[in-house]
């Protein structure tokens, strides 16, 4: 229940009590669909973010930074112009359902005070983020609904600002005894559906928490119960719920956040949670690895695609060339054919279809039957075959040059694959396909405006049980740099004859752990991630080589050690992470 009204109704409450009187600093607009607003408030400065992804719509205070485009967006001009420099006034939801407004007081063109209010409907496809005027006129959204769209609802700059149809559920804030009484009636059925057809904002597995929460089952039928005392034990709980704690998130079972929740909830196992002091918290843990791996993995799609097709491309390749040396095995039986053709040209006649000769490549020197062109001299028979040997001799030079090619290639794009896989932001995923398009594998997008330098992303870098730092290389370029600036002394890991990170230890005298540990690393970061032993080589930074016009990462080693190691997700989440 990452965003029901239940758990809006608790953010609402924090965001009033935290950002109340701050001030809007500075506005920004990361993706098409998500706003960053950074207040100052109470001395400290606060990152809100609100988002109407579809299937990620929230509004929390976040730790997590996000780098906005070159060119901020109209929207985020437009906030800029009405909201920047202005105070928090108030923060709320509506009647209980997933609609966050936030006033912001701000001047005029003219320099008169006025209020401006920020609205989050979170309603999955349908989530907007809308400025409206304190007229209640619409200045802007984030997504415009027009009749083709909706005829019931239109979000347009310049219309009056509707709610969304009602429900006619009732307000758990101001709901009474009576009111729940009849409701619970008339939705009739389970108990958890009828709590949930009831109260505004609370979604049937809030509905099922509640029943649980005042002691009945959730799948009775309300006929079955006394609807009077079950309203009074639900008003109970509605007054009783804002003071619950503490927030929690549920963990999968490979160890990412699952669920989040405003308190622990009584009708599911609480072995696997994690508690957080505010519900910012526990959302910001929630979305923050949910949406950079579904963001990471919607821009990272095209490559994807792409490389895929240049893999099974390569693959094409490698398999015609072994074709190409394998019908080119035959070269030596040309030669011999057209050597003992002439060596008995003397008793070899026109029109005969064979020549059966003695092979003196053979001990005894057997009788040998070599197929001949009746149209064709014995002499010109033998020229025949030296040609084919000839092409034969020259295809299977060409086809080992070509395959060499195509499996560097191949070598190449499955790195690249596995950087791919390992790509953490944007940063790094431009680098990758910078390197696609330096390698000719991706073709160059002619860009008007010149875009900023960027910093090089940086590694990932881990702390070993022995305190020691591990950095790990997410692809070739960081592999690169990690590599050849490491400290001779220090230790190199990579796994054996397979794409993967290249792992440094920054340590002269390694402890048998941390170089379990950086083994680890260097196994999960690797293609052999699924696979059940992967040799790992372990050498010193100083017996690495960097072979002049390889492609990035590419070097060669020596003096290594292997050890082999199962790669294990639970493993590598026990190792402290320093920097993503």
């Amino acid at each position: 229940m990452p965003m029901d009204g239940v758990m809006l109704g608790f953010l609402a409450r924090e965001l009033n009590q935290t950002l109340k009187d701050g001030r809007v600093d500075r506005i920004l607009q990361p993706e098409k669909d998500e706003i960053h607003l950074l207040i100052r408030a109470q001395g400290a400065n606060h990152r809100l973010v609100l988002s109407a992804s579809a299937n990620a719509a929230r509004a929390h205070l976040s730790a997590h930074a996000k780098t906005g485009p070159m060119e901020p967006p109209m929207f985020c001009m437009l906030l800029h112009k009405h909201l920047g420099g202005g105070r928090v006034l108030d923060v709320r939801r509506m009647a209980g359902d997933r609609i966050l407004e936030i006033d912001i007081g701000t001047l005029s063109e003219l320099g008169d005070a006025v209020t401006r209010t920020l609205v989050v409907e979170i309603m999955g496809r349908h989530s907007n983020i809308i400025l409206r005027a304190d007229d209640g006129r619409i200045i802007d959204a984030v997504r415009h609904v027009g009749e083709d769209i909706s005829r019931v609802r239109l979000v347009l700059p310049g219309l009056p600002y509707a709610y969304p149809p009602s429900q006619g559920k009732l307000d758990p804030d101001r709901a009474d005894t009576a009111a729940l009484a009849v409701g619970l009636l008339a939705a009739g059925g389970r108990l958890e559906k009828a709590i949930s057809r009831t109260v505004a904002g609370f979604s049937l597995q809030a509905g099922r928490e509640a029943a649980v929460r005042i002691g009945l089952d959730p799948d009775t039928l309300l006929s079955e119960t006394d609807a009077p005392h079950v309203a009074r034990a639900l008003h109970d709980y509605l007054e009783a719920m804002p003071s619950l704690s503490p927030c929690v998130v549920t963990i999968g079972e490979d160890g990412s956040p699952s669920d989040v929740f405003p308190f622990p909830q009584m009708h599911l196992p609480l072995e696997k949670t994690r508690r957080y002091p505010s519900p910012s918290a526990a959302l910001d843990d929630y979305f923050f690895e949910r949406d950079r791996r579904e963001r990471m993995a919607q821009r990272a799609s095209s490559l994807a695609h792409t490389l895929k097709n240049h893999i099974e491309r390569c693959e094409k390749k490698i398999a015609i060339q072994n074709e190409a040396l394998a019908g080119a095995q035959r070269m030596d039986e040309y030669r011999q054919n057209g050597e003992l053709i002439q060596a008995n040209l003397y008793r070899l006649k026109k029109g005969e279809p064979f020549a059966e000769v003695e092979n003196y490549y053979e001990e005894g020197c057997p009788l040998v039957r070599i197929p001949m062109d009746v149209s064709l001299s014995p002499a010109q028979n033998a020229q025949r075959y030296f040609k084919l040997y000839q092409k034969a001799r020259g295809a299977r030079l060409l086809a080992a040059e070509q395959k060499q090619k195509a499996e560097q290639e191949l070598l190449y794009l499955e790195q690249m694959e596995d950087d791919l896989r390992k790509c953490a932001d944007a940063r790094e995923l431009a680098e990758l396909r910078e390197m696609l398009i330096a390698s000719g594998h991706v073709r160059k997008t002619v860009q008007r405006v010149k875009p900023r330098r960027e910093e090089p992303s940086q590694p990932m870098k881990f702390l070993s049980s022995d305190g020691i730092e591990i950095e790990v290389g997410k692809n070739a370029l960081q592999n690169e740099r990690l590599t050849l600036g490491a400290r001779g002394s220090e230790l190199w890991l990579h796994a054996q004859k397979m794409p993967g990170s290249h792992v440094i230890v920054h340590a002269e005298d390694v402890p048998e752990n941390t170089l379990m540990e950086a083994a680890m690393l260097a196994a999960y970061y690797s293609k052999g991630i699924h696979s059940a032993q992967v040799p790992i080589d372990a050498t010193l930074r100083r017996h690495i080589k960097k072979p002049g016009g390889t492609p990035a990462g590419f070097v060669t080693y020596a003096h290594q050690r292997t050890l082999y190691i199962t790669p294990s997700e639970a493993a590598v989440r026990q190792i402290h992470k320093i920097r993503e």
